[in-house]
């Protein structure tokens, strides 16, 4: 037993321990950074508009690493150091590769003391020196995409990465398309899907690969999981030594099956679905999809499916939770520190990027969400972290402020989370009492499931097509009507109707890249032909297209789905690069 006069310094020893640890943690911001957070929880903005960020990892030390999502001549990583802690990065510095496939990369994560990192075809590593912010090392290349077995050109080629305890580093392999299709019928309204699905053998799937083994390629490893269509969010829970992913569900119900899916059921499903995987787990894919409304995997219509066959559904891997549709769940951290009240113990930490996809509705998602996990069971899922969108009411993608990408956890448990539209990056930090955390804390965060880009839609309330097709019909008499006459009709010779057009019912990037990049030579329309010139009208805002496309393919398309201007972004980045190509040709 310890004497008195020995005990009072102990005392004083641990509760100079505990003010240490407690003077440790940076201030947080005023304002959080713009966060909304529980009660007791703060945030400091650690760095801000470094560019587009895709996902993260701490190192002991605290530096912090960085996948960006475009190539970069100086590298594609960025390595950050808080050398006074005041929790605000003062050392900012870009290494890595360049690599010009990079603009879908995403994994960054370290495994036995080495930062590994991947763009859309490659998994590279570099050992991190002590001491020193970048690695000293030359990047080795552990894994390469090869792409041989796609016939469809290349989608959902994300790299994320995990590892497990064992030596195995974990990668998916997305599937190019929303169904299984051949390369003529892929998106085609109506078309059916493949049975059996010859992607299955080297897409829709997770393999595991030697996590130390350089040079390796797809056929080197072996298929962990299949029947996941595309995975971005993923990791290893060291809890229960098992691998967890969120697949990202399919795209245009109702565009590719109108007689069976609502503008709104296509906004809500399919679920995206949170997913335990172990070694042979099938998920469904192409042939089954989940309805988290319904409670119930069903059979997608491309095999015979209409909302409510259930077929053999089953019979494949259920989900934990399956969420919203479209909410787009971009990475998954299971939190075993010990900084956080004991709630978020060992439970796992979802970043929901946002949806694009949602039209004629709000989009959804944007923000960090929570599923605790006690006891070897997952709860209810709860927000964490809100305030990213910005607005109340995000009407198109690019109305959010930022979007939620990547999770990371630093070595004193505060929780990092990176955005990919300005490259903002906040810790996430408790100074509050854990002994008294619990449903008050809790609650108020509930409150936020009744905001728009988080609540489910009032079919007609919620509906935006009016309220868009207005202001594009006003944009279209400007800028279109001269031409293709107000009633969509054009003038019989020289310029071609649009109204009934394939041109405007038909693949919505086909329209945008019409609009952005013009049109010229003999056409047909209607079963008319016309020979003239469409100049590009690339010199209005994204938005601005949007309204337009929005407003003909309602008023003059038979009711076609609106336009997004997520899309039109994404067509214009096209559009230049085939241009910057055409020119290369030249």
């Amino acid at each position: 037993m310890l004497s008195r006069s020995k005990t009072i310094p102990f005392i004083l020893l641990i509760a100079g321990v505990l003010v240490q640890c407690t003077e440790a943690l940076p201030p947080g911001d005023p304002d959080n950074g713009g966060l909304a957070l529980p009660e007791g929880f703060e945030a400091v903005v650690v760095v801000d508009s470094i560019g587009p960020a895709r996902h993260l990892a701490v190192n002991k030390n605290g530096d912090i690493y960085i996948k960006m999502r475009f190539a970069h001549e100086e590298g594609e990583n960025i390595g950050l150091r808080d050398t006074n802690n005041d929790g605000k990065a003062d050392i900012i510095k870009r290494f890595g590769v360049f690599d010009q496939r990079g603009y879908y990369a995403t994994g960054m994560r370290i495994y036995e003391n080495y930062l590994y990192y991947s763009t859309a075809s490659t998994v590279y590593r570099q050992k991190l020196t002590r001491g020193k912010l970048i690695p000293e090392s030359e990047p080795e290349v552990m894994l390469t995409d090869d792409y041989q077995n796609s016939i469809y050109g290349y989608s959902h080629i994300a790299k994320p990465l995990t590892f497990d305890d064992d030596g195995h580093m974990y990668v998916p392999f997305g599937s190019p398309g929303d169904v299984c299709q051949s390369k003529e019928q892929n998106r085609m309204p109506g078309a059916l899907g493949l049975d059996p699905c010859p992607e299955l053998e080297w897409h829709g799937g997770i393999w595991q690969f030697d996590a130390n083994k350089p040079g390796q390629v797809q056929k080197d490893g072996y298929r962990y999981a299949t029947g996941i269509r595309s995975v971005v969010g993923m990791d290893w829970n060291h809890y229960d030594n098992t691998l967890y992913a969120l697949q990202h569900g399919r795209d245009n119900m109702h565009r590719n099956w109108p007689e069976y899916y609502s503008p709104w059921q296509s906004a809500m499903l399919p679920s995206e679905e949170f997913l335990r995987i172990q070694d042979g787990t099938d998920a469904g894919w192409p042939y089954y999809y989940y309805d988290h409304m319904q409670g119930k995997k069903l059979l997608n219509p491309e095999y015979g499916g209409d909302g409510k066959k259930e077929g053999k559904g089953a019979e494949y891997e259920q989900p934990i939770i399956g969420f919203p549709g479209h909410w787009a769940p971009n990475d998954l951290h299971f939190y075993q520190g010990d900084q956080f009240p004991e709630h978020y113990k060992n439970g796992a930490f979802i970043a929901f990027h946002g949806s694009t996809i949602r039209a004629p509705f709000p989009q959804a998602g944007y923000f960090i969400g929570f599923v605790p996990f006690k006891n070897g069971k997952f709860g209810e899922w709860e927000i964490f972290a809100d305030g990213f969108t910005q607005v109340d009411k995000i009407v198109d993608t690019d109305d959010a402020g930022y979007r939620p990408m990547g999770i990371a956890m630093g070595p004193d448990g505060s929780l990092y989370v990176s955005e990919s539209e300005h490259g903002k990056i906040w810790r996430v930090m408790y100074k509050g009492d854990k002994k008294t955390f619990g449903q008050v804390q809790l609650a108020q965060m509930e409150e936020h499931k009744k905001l728009p880009h988080i609540k489910t839609p009032d079919e007609i309330k919620d509906d935006l097509t009016p309220l868009r097709a207005e202001a594009g019909a006003i944009l279209y008499n400007k800028y279109c009507g001269t031409c293709h006459m107000s009633n969509g009709k054009g003038d019989g010779s020289r310029f071609p109707p649009i109204a009934g057009s394939e041109w405007v019912k038909g693949d919505q990037q086909i329209l945008i890249d019409v609009v952005l990049s013009g049109l010229s030579g003999p056409i047909e329309v209607n079963g008319k032909s016309f020979d003239g010139v469409m100049p590009p009208v690339d010199y209005l805002e994204d938005e601005e297209i949007a309204q337009i496309l929005t407003y003909i393919r309602k008023e003059f398309g038979d009711n076609a789905p609106p336009v997004g201007s997520y899309y039109v972004k994404q067509g214009r980045y096209f559009s230049k690069k085939k241009k910057e190509e055409q020119n290369k040709a030249l």
